[in-house]
């Protein structure tokens, strides 16, 4: 399991930036595209929110990749 690390000024990151930030996808529409297709999900649940908050500890899976967010 991959971790992305919230800046220490961040509470939380949206779902887009996260899939962008790990290289996951190569856009924000191919972002939106994965999600629509309900390719996605937060801790176990397909997720539709392109800027779902995610925050310390949640863990989000796509393509067989799951990414944990930490503080």
């Amino acid at each position: 399991m991959e971790e992305l690390k919230l800046r220490e000024k961040d509470e939380f990151i949206n779902l887009i930036q996260l899939l962008k930030a790990m290289n996951l996808v190569e856009s924000g529409a191919m972002a939106k595209e994965v999600i629509d297709e309900g390719l996605v999900k937060v801790d176990g649940e397909i997720e539709s929110r392109y800027r779902r908050k995610l925050y310390d500890g949640m863990i989000v899976t796509f393509n067989g990749e799951q990414i944990k967010v930490v503080k």
